[in-house]
């Protein structure tokens, strides 16, 4: 097998040799050397694997942050402090700036009509945002996420990261939606407390299914959870629905 076959294949696995890489780069960066990779690497902005005999094997993802490191300096001229942060927003699953800008937090759309069971398996769970881009993505202010914080209706995941995830960041867009109607925070207690009472209710239901040491019990838990959740918005929207004056419901 020649050199170029061997490239070859290692290109097909996704595993890339640092000469390798310095080839595919240097056509959009002709400035660019083994020395500055090695150094990018030392500063932690990428991270290749290793070999048993210490060489770096690069995939498909370490280079498109080369390329995105590299781009930010020629183009933007941003310290490599700034671009750092600017990949930890996009690895916690931040959406990348049309204009150049700083990463910002994914829009999230809600489903259309009442949702079903598929609507409850988990997504987004990459998307990671902090307090202030939360407040950038909704509009609310520090004051009122901390209110929701100390109201359990935003809670930081995991525990004590001070990150936020995809639901957490739907939960806070629909409150500051809802604020536009005169909604506050205090308002939002008996929301919390309803939905405690139906997890707990949940629970209830499902115990011996969770507590089932059969092969399936875990998939058929889930499943069940995912319906009742389902089931309980429908039941929910639709009493609220009847319960409204006759005038809004024509």
């Amino acid at each position: 097998m020649t050199a170029a076959d061997r490239a070859s294949s290692r290109e097909r696995e996704g595993k890339l040799s640092i000469g390798e890489v310095l080839a595919q780069l240097r056509a959009e960066f002709p400035s660019v050397t083994i020395s500055k990779i090695r150094y990018l690497e030392a500063e932690a902005l990428i991270t290749p694997e290793r070999t048993a005999s210490g060489y770096r094997k690069f995939s498909h993802e370490d280079v498109s942050r080369l390329r995105y490191v590299l781009a930010a300096q020629r183009d933007q001229y941003l310290p490599l402090r700034v671009i750092k942060e600017r990949l930890d927003a996009l690895d916690r699953g931040l959406q990348p700036d049309s204009g150049g800008g700083a990463p910002r937090a994914p829009r999230l759309s809600a489903a259309p009509g009442l949702p079903d069971a598929e609507d409850f398996v988990s997504g987004n769970s990459d998307v990671r945002v902090s307090v202030e881009e939360l407040c950038a993505a909704t509009g609310l202010a520090g004051d009122q996420v901390a209110q929701l914080i100390d109201l359990r209706i935003l809670v930081p995941r995991p525990a004590g990261s001070g990150f936020f995830d995809a639901d957490a960041l739907m939960i806070a867009r629909t409150i500051a939606e809802m604020a536009r109607f005169g909604i506050e925070a205090r308002h939002l207690r008996a929301y919390r407390a309803a939905a405690d009472r139906e997890i707990g209710l949940f629970e209830q239901v499902l115990a011996p299914l969770l507590h089932s040491r059969g092969p399936d019990a875990s998939a058929r838990a889930e499943e069940n959870t995912r319906e009742l959740a389902a089931l309980s918005i429908r039941l929910h929207a639709t009493l609220v629905k009847t319960g409204l004056p006759a005038a809004i419901r024509r």
